[in-house]
């Protein structure tokens, strides 16, 4: 038996470790998608990185080949629901890391209510509780392509596939929770709007009540006051 191979990183790390607005940006980008390090990032936008080398080496090239390889790209991005299907190779440099981390396992989970927060839905992918279809996939970071997105589920020996599950109960509470939340927060939006706009109307009202009356000239009161001091 010889050595195992060597496994190279899947990503490259910033150039300068101490920038204030890249940190701050991260410690966002950790505690929105619950992830465990910042190399998830770092991982994500290598990947991000490469894609968008290429589309930038396909349109400077105009040859067949090139044609058929941002075919082939096109098709790709579009089976992970990167871009829509009538996306042009010029569309991929348009593309963020959000993008691509909306993409993730774990991010799909937590979108679908499978689990209360998105450090949970980690959890819940680690520890073998996931499963696309049959398969079991225990990668957080796995990007998920269009046709496997509906058959994320719960896997088969996981006690979370019963329905009666406390933990899924528990689960349950949360999404009802957020939907009242949610639903404040709109009707707070909607309030808000109409009081502005009630507002704006009254102040459009006093314009144009002050307009009419410059049209008009001055009033009864000023021009007896002309009239006393021209006498």
């Amino acid at each position: 038996m010889g050595s195992p191979k060597k496994q190279r990183k899947k990503f490259s790390k910033p150039s300068h470790p101490w920038q204030k607005e890249r940190i701050l940006a991260e410690q966002e980008i950790v505690k929105e998608y619950g992830l465990n390090r910042k190399y998830e990032i770092w991982k994500m936008n290598s990947i991000l990185k490469s894609l968008t080398r290429q589309a930038k080496n396909l349109i400077a090239t105009k040859k067949p080949q090139a044609e058929k390889e941002a075919k082939q790209l096109l098709t790709k991005l579009y089976s992970l629901g990167l871009i829509n299907k009538e996306a042009q190779i010029e569309d991929v440099l348009s593309l963020s890391l959000k993008n691509i981390m909306e993409r993730r396992l774990q991010t799909l989970v937590y979108r679908k209510n499978m689990a209360s927060s998105a450090r949970q839905a980690r959890q819940f992918i680690v520890h073998e509780h996931i499963a696309l279809g049959e398969k079991t996939v225990t990668a957080p970071s796995y990007l998920v392509q269009v046709e496997e997105e509906a058959n994320i589920g719960f896997s088969q020996g996981s006690a979370l596939s019963n329905a009666d599950h406390p933990q899924r109960s528990a689960i349950g509470q949360v999404k009802i929770r957020k939907r009242k939340e949610n639903q404040r927060k709109k009707e707070s939006s909607d309030k808000a709007e109409k009081k502005e706009g009630e507002s704006k109307d009254k102040d459009d009202n006093k314009e144009e009540k002050a307009a009419k009356t410059e049209k008009k000239g001055p009033s009864k009161g000023n021009k007896q006051k002309k009239k006393e001091g021209g006498k």
